[in-house]
């Protein structure tokens, strides 16, 4: 069966350099990378791992990745725990978090790219769909005193969505900074950051409802992470500048 979105990739993809909306300004941003060596550079994954601009980008993920695996295997037990919805009950909150993280998927990809085509530049259009992000996610860390199903829906909803959003921004940040050929390299070591990040918050959220039960400081963490990744992205890479010496 082909997917929907392959459907739509079919019927809407054009290449760049034939696609009537893309300017003269994109286009150059698209050629500016050398033609990928035959050979990768020796020592590549060693010199990868010594630069700052690999570390903002897996820090990134370290901060962000566990909040939404948070979000896929730890909201089912929230909603029993919380509202006492059996497995038929929380089917259609669950789906209605998702259905509203696949709109900010598409819509911070649009934000950041319509900031660059208003002539600024790409660090400040992702760093503030980014802060724009982690503003419209905040309000999850009120989820625990919600007493209102659907709106405790709204609100992870749409930190749901604002995660999409920001990862979309954060997942472009490689190919912002890096050759093509070192680009998946840096999105594999932001992978392996990511998942490390998942690992250590789980056992945190294990150890917080074993010890206090409650999803209070669990939601805590989870509204305040995308301003750290985002200050640690600036700190490590304040202006997205192209990396060199590759």
């Amino acid at each position: 069966m082909v997917s929907a979105g392959v459907i739509a990739w079919l019927a809407l993809y054009r290449d760049p350099h034939t696609h009537k909306r893309v300017g003269t300004a994109e286009l150059a941003h698209i050629r500016q990378d050398p033609a990928d060596p035959q050979v990768k550079p020796k020592g590549l994954w060693l010199t990868l791992l010594t630069r700052r601009e690999t570390w903002a980008f897996a820090l990134g993920k370290f901060f962000i990745d566990p909040i939404w695996w948070f979000y896929l295997f730890w909201l089912p037990p929230f909603l029993h725990d919380t509202y006492h919805l059996n497995l038929v009950g929380f089917g259609l909150p669950i789906a209605a978090i998702y259905l509203l993280s696949d709109v900010g998927s598409v819509a911070g990809g649009w934000l950041s790219g319509r900031l660059i085509r208003t002539g600024m530049t790409a660090n400040k259009a992702r760093k503030l769909t980014m802060l724009i992000c982690a503003c419209a996610i905040l309000p999850v860390v009120l989820t625990r005193y919600v007493d209102h199903v659907w709106i405790n829906v709204l609100i992870i909803g749409i930190a749901a969505a604002g995660h999409q959003a920001f990862s979309a921004n954060l997942y472009t940040l490689p190919s912002d900074i890096f050759p093509r050929f070192a680009v998946g390299s840096v999105i594999g070591i932001g992978g392996t950051v990511g998942a490390i990040g998942g690992m250590l918050f789980s056992m945190y959220i294990g150890r917080i409802l074993d010890g206090i039960g409650s999803y209070a400081p669990i939601f805590a963490v989870a509204g305040g992470a995308y301003f750290v990744a985002l200050l640690a992205i600036h700190l490590l890479s304040p202006r997205l500048a192209r990396a060199k010496g590759f």
